[in-house]
């Protein structure tokens, strides 16, 4: 990603954060003047997952994705979802890959 592709996507995220604190300030005074109390929203329900856990993907992770995403397609994508992905298949598919690409000797 260039710098100049980091500037316009940390000014498009200032945007927005102005953009949602603006619609927040503006639902608290109209919940205000309706005299309705506002509605805190429900912890997540906690779900066991089996083995290792991982950390959540980091905003620069997901530039990253994005950026490369752009540079493939050719066009800007809208990425509505991550998720890692790990299972032995992936990990076997890789394996057979480099291994293929190597020269074998006569």
């Amino acid at each position: 990603m260039t710098k100049l592709a980091i500037e316009d996507v940390r000014d498009l995220l200032g945007q927005v954060q102005a953009q949602l604190a603006t619609l927040s300030q503006r639902l608290e005074r109209l919940e205000a003047a309706a005299g309705v109390r506002p509605v805190e929203a429900p912890a997540p329900a906690s779900r066991e997952v089996a083995g290792p856990t991982r950390a959540a993907i980091t905003e620069e992770e997901v530039l990253a994705i994005s950026a490369a995403l752009a540079a493939y397609l050719g066009v800007r994508v809208h990425i509505r979802q991550v998720r890692l992905v790990s299972s032995p298949a992936w990990a076997q598919q890789g394996r057979v890959s480099i291994q293929a690409s190597h020269r074998l000797h006569n």
